[in-house]
């Protein structure tokens, strides 16, 4: 060894990084949580007919696979997927399916939309405004939705409902 070579500053390898599984059962069960089993199976079964196999990747690899590495917390992950999807721009499906997905495991409109207003300067105003497009068109969807949850909801005994 040459002793006046220089001296490697790399760091040892984080022993907390570990290879992701692809676990389809775990992929499954993880969209379920996020996304729900309406739009689960809405979404799936539609996109496996249109490109078979395509699905089936999707739900091993990246929600049986990606989201599975124990690196960052769900909430954090639907935090960088906010993000990447407001920069990319021109995918506002998938960013409303997000807003939803965020919405569903906790994040509240406030802090959507500050992840939202804190991108401006990064990834430029017209992109951080279509995302708060996209998020509004998705609160103002799950304020109806709730609306009407609560108005076919039969009214609790003692609560002065039509049945009383």
């Amino acid at each position: 060894m040459n002793p006046a070579a220089p001296t490697s500053t790399r760091q040892p390898h984080d022993a907390g990084l570990v290879p992701s599984p692809f676990d389809r059962a775990a992929g499954h069960a993880l969209l379920a949580e996020l996304a729900g089993d309406r739009t689960r199976s809405g979404t799936l079964g539609p996109l496996d007919e249109l490109a078979p196999g395509f699905a089936d990747w999707i739900v091993t690899a990246l929600f049986g696979g990606t989201y599975q590495r124990p690196g960052l917390a769900l909430r954090d992950r639907q935090v960088a997927n906010l993000a990447a999807l407001t920069a990319l721009g021109g995918v506002e499906p998938q960013l409303a399916d997000h807003v939803r997905n965020s919405l569903r495991i906790g994040l509240t409109r406030t802090e959507v939309t500050e992840v939202l207003v804190h991108l401006a300067p990064y990834v430029g105003v017209p992109k951080a405004l279509a995302g708060l497009r996209v998020a509004a068109a998705v609160f103002t969807e799950a304020e109806a939705e709730a609306e009407a949850d609560a108005a076919a909801a039969p009214a609790a005994p003692g609560t002065g409902g039509a049945a009383e």
